[in-house]
Order: structure tokens, then sequence, then C-alpha cells
């Protein structure tokens, strides 16, 4: 698959930096874009992201981008973390820099956009904006761990979230804990 993967200044580095993990195993042709504010924040919470070999970082300031243009055939686009102020900024099509622009071709070409806002509680704004980006055909995947998989430390707190990316964008998470009705969640 060929995916845009993109951050934003909400907390929540630790999503980005596992399905990173994930989707390089796979093979996928993977563009990255950070954010300025993305950028403090994965110094503020994991010191630095170390990013696998293969992939294809952009500058959020250019618009030289091969899926900056809906010509241009990509498979999804995830924001993970993604700002309540993107989402907003998404809702109004400003497309001021490269993340917003990414997210407004996907949307216009109706391809997989996910945006993964890690903010609580949210206002009225905040729900607004949300239910104008779902209108407008994005999969709004808050980031909130499930716990029946007994995660044993963040990255896999953490996981729980990203199996949960992963399964909206077609792509197998064959360690991801699956709830069974008749005997509670499945062993991973």
């Amino acid at each position: 698959m060929r995916l845009v993967i993109a951050a934003t200044g909400a907390s929540g580095a630790i999503y980005l930096k596992r399905l990173l993990h994930h989707l390089v195993e796979g093979g996928h042709e993977i563009h990255l874009v950070l954010s300025a504010y993305s950028k403090q924040v994965i110094h503020e919470e994991l010191g630095t992201l170390k990013l696998p070999s293969g992939i294809i970082e952009h500058g959020e300031k250019s618009m030289n981008a091969p899926f900056a243009s809906g010509s241009t055939h990509f498979n999804g686009m995830v924001i993970i973390p993604c700002s309540m102020g993107t989402i907003g900024r998404i809702a109004a099509g400003t497309s001021e820099n490269l993340i917003l622009r990414a997210a407004d071709v996907f949307l216009k070409e109706r391809r997989k956009l996910i945006v993964v806002p890690r903010e609580t509680p949210w206002n009225l704004i905040h729900a607004r904006n949300i239910l104008t980006v779902t209108e407008a055909g994005a999969i709004v995947l808050p980031a909130s761990p499930s716990f029946y998989s007994h995660p044993t430390n963040m990255e896999e707190l953490a996981d729980t979230v990203v199996w949960r990316v992963l399964d909206q964008l077609g792509i197998p998470a064959p360690n991801a804990c699956r709830w069974r009705q008749e005997d509670g969640p499945s062993p991973r």
C-alpha cells in the first residue's frame, strides 16, 4: 500500500511510533509529514523518534509531494496523533500546509482519511468539527486504548489503538487481541 502518515501537535507520539513500526514490517510505501508542533511533542514524550529505513519524509511547508495532488493515487492517510486544531482546519478546508492539503485531497478524492484525536474532554467546537470531517468522509478514531488484552507496558497499550488503525486501512494485524463473545478476548 501507498500511505501518508502525519502527526500534529497533540500528545500521543507513541501512537505514531508504534504505527510506523507495524507499517514498516508490512513493507508498505510510507510518506511521513510531521508538523513543527508534533516534533516538539515527540521530543517531550519520546526524546527522539528513530525513523525506520525506507520512510520518505516531507516538510510540512512544502507542497512538492505526490500526495498533494489528486492525480497521484495513495491508499490512505492517517494523522496520528491529530490535534483538535488540525481537525478544525481540515473541517474548514484551509489547506495551508502539506498535512492539511493532503487531507483535503484525500477527502475530495474519496480516499481513506483517518484522524486520531487524543484530546479530552471535547467542547462543542470540537464536536462540530468532528461531525464536519466525518460527514466529509473522514474516519475519526479517537486514541482510546482497550484493556481486555491485559497490556503490560505502554507499547502494548498503544498497540490497542494502532491495531484499530490497521483494521481501518485493511492491513492485517496478526497480534491484535480480538474479542470473542464465547470466551472473552482472544490471546495475543
